[in-house]
């Protein structure tokens, strides 16, 4: 029986028939890999994903993590998927050799990633996370930072957060106040509050490895005097063995509609709960130099953006297949023309509108799912590509699709999900189906790691244009040849590629419109529809890649990703114009409209 999380069909068509990601293997930086132990790796992942994650997720959904004043308490399920997922190897499979990782192509780890985020959100983000901590140590902090921390974290035994938002700065870490006192021993002492900690308290491993902004006082002010600190849950001896309880304590757990699978703290650092060496203060190790931590912690909140993609995608294709095979059984109605009350009732996907849900569906959760792996081929290009000149063009690319990668899926997977929903009809509003749980999962990616409207403003603020628009250059070049090898085939790849081509065309002239006068509010003003705009564009991009990779090959599934094709260049990247045209015109009505009449 075909699995409702994923289809593995589809990520080998992605990965192999697409992506090509056995090439990376020739690569010296994955040559201990193969085909074989890449196919393997996925294997694995489905297999663990659906018998250690999936059976606990509704019990992780209507059991929330809860704070007693002492200790947080997770459901017991949590910890047995998280032990398999360490024994087996999962949890280190992106991470260098070196440490003990696998050191499998990022490409492929993503895909293996989805499985869990398929099945299981809420219990998938704690390892999630931690991933991304330890590559940002190992990015940029010294020899024995990576030993005393990344080494745990790679074996399961240890955890990793970040914690960037206060309770009175939200986004808006210019005013951050938590404070990194020097002890004069080396290390700071820490004092403040982060909120919305993912994975901020639990006992689900030995010690838990919190990444902290804070300002050094006396640093310039901004996000210019904010620096990066190791802060633990538990101090760590010479030999690797814990010792005395960090002052970093939970003053209680926020209570979301979705992920509620996952431990989202507030952390009270410094408040005297506990004095480690009997001073005051969370002992806090400076992670690479002085003022430089919002630059550092970029490194891992780009990888957690695209990964909140990601994570976005698998919901929305785990709701597409549970609708489409709900669909599939359910019996009602009869077709039109065809109304005799002795008929037997049909499967209600024989009527169109149903078809039509279940399109858009695939359309956005596969489009979703190939914006995002092609991220993640971007990543090994700039990890493991011996051409420098390749690398820089993997780098640039990435930079200017890491606000759609995040925003893009976030927004049509929970359509996706909606749509879900209203193919189950009253069914689907029930506890009963998981199709509700998903939506109310995937309501929470628009914001999680940066806002829809944060995302925007980097977008056509900062990535479309500077450089002299280097990058957005650069991408619409790299669409534009992908339209060149689809017009060369005729037929609906050559119809796909010329709209596709006018779209990348409307992309450039409305930014060099936006930006015409040069004054910042006026050209950001709609910058929220030209992000969803430019999204729209570049998944017809990714659809038209997909299209090129199965020209010639038939079969069902081939059909059915032309069929997917063809909706949404027809019904999809049409929606594109007037929000073009909006963002070009220059409106200012929301800018001009006064916040006291509102």
């Amino acid at each position: 029986m075909a699995s409702t999380l994923l289809s593995a069909r589809d990520l080998s068509f992605m990965l192999h028939e697409w992506l090509d990601a056995e090439a990376l293997t020739k690569r010296p930086h994955y040559a201990d890999h193969s085909r074989e132990t890449l196919d393997g790796a996925l294997e694995l992942a489905e297999r663990v994903a659906t018998d250690h994650f999936a059976p606990h997720n509704k019990t992780n959904d209507a059991n929330e993590p809860r704070f007693d004043g002492e200790r947080v308490h997770v459901i017991p399920e949590v910890k047995r998927a998280l032990e398999v997922y360490a024994e087996t190897g999962l949890n280190a499979l992106g991470l260098p050799a070196s440490v003990g990782g696998g050191q499998l192509p990022h490409v492929v780890v993503s895909a293996c990633n989805a499985w869990f985020q398929a099945a299981n959100l809420g219990t998938s983000a704690y390892p999630f996370l931690t991933l991304g901590n330890a590559r940002l140590l190992l990015a940029h902090g010294s020899p024995e930072q990576v030993d005393t921390w990344v080494r745990p974290m790679a074996e399961g035994r240890f955890s990793g957060t970040m914690c960037l938002s206060e309770p009175q700065a939200g986004s808006s870490l210019a005013d951050i106040t938590t404070r990194a006192e020097e002890a004069g021993d080396g290390t700071y002492r820490i004092f403040g509050n982060k909120m919305w900690i993912s994975g901020g308290d639990h006992e689900l491993a030995e010690n838990i490895v919190h990444l902290v902004l804070a300002k050094i006082p006396g640093g310039p002010p901004g996000v210019k005097g904010i620096s990066l600190f190791v802060v633990p849950k538990y101090l760590v001896g010479p030999d690797g063995s814990l010792g005395e309880r960090n002052d970093v304590v939970p003053a209680g757990l926020n209570h979301k509609m979705g992920y509620r699978g996952t431990v989202n703290a507030l952390l009270n650092f410094g408040e005297g709960r506990h004095s480690p060496g009997g001073r005051p203060g969370a002992v806090g190790y400076l992670v690479g130099e002085p003022h430089q931590g919002l630059k550092y912690m970029f490194h891992m909140m780009n990888g957690a953006r695209i990964g909140v993609g990601a994570g976005a995608a698998a919901l929305g294709y785990t709701g597409y297949l549970k609708s489409l095979a709900y669909a599939r059984e359910r019996l009602q109605g009869r077709p039109l023309g065809a109304k005799d009350p002795a008929r037997p009732q049909v499967p209600i996907t024989e009527h169109t509108d149903v078809r039509r849900m279940l399109l858009a569906q695939k359309s956005y959760a596969e489009g979703a799912l190939a914006l995002v792996l092609y991220c993640s081929r971007l990543v090994d290009d700039t990890a493991s590509a011996e051409d420098p000149q390749v690398r820089e063009r993997a780098s640039l690319l990435l930079d200017v699709l890491t606000p759609i990668a995040k925003s893009w899926p976030s927004q049509w997977c929970l359509e996706a999900n909606s749509l879900a929903i209203q193919v189950h009809g009253g069914y689907g509003y029930t506890r009963e189906y998981d199709v509700e749980q998903h939506y109310r999962d995937n309501r929470l990616n628009p914001v999680h790691e940066g806002t829809h409207g944060i995302q925007a403003l980097d977008l056509l603020g900062r990535k479309a244009v500077q450089d002299g628009g280097r990058r957005l250059a650069l991408l619409l070049e790299t669409a534009r040849a992908t339209a060149d090898r689809a017009r060369a085939l005729g037929g609906e790849e050559a119809a796909c590629a010329e709209a596709l081509s006018a779209a990348l065309d409307r992309v450039a002239q409305t930014t060099a419109a936006a930006w015409a006068e040069g004054d910042p509010e006026t050209a950001l003003a709609n910058a929220t529809a030209y992000l969803e705009a430019t999204g729209h564009v570049v998944v017809a991009w990714m659809w038209l890649e997909q299209l090129v990779a199965a020209h010639g090959r038939e079969g069902r599934f081939y059909d059915g990703k032309r069929a997917a094709a063809a909706y949404f260049f027809r019904h999809e990247l049409p929606r594109t114009g007037p929000q073009f045209d909006l963002v070009a015109s220059g409106d200012r009505t929301v800018l001009d409209t006064p916040a006291d009449i509102l």
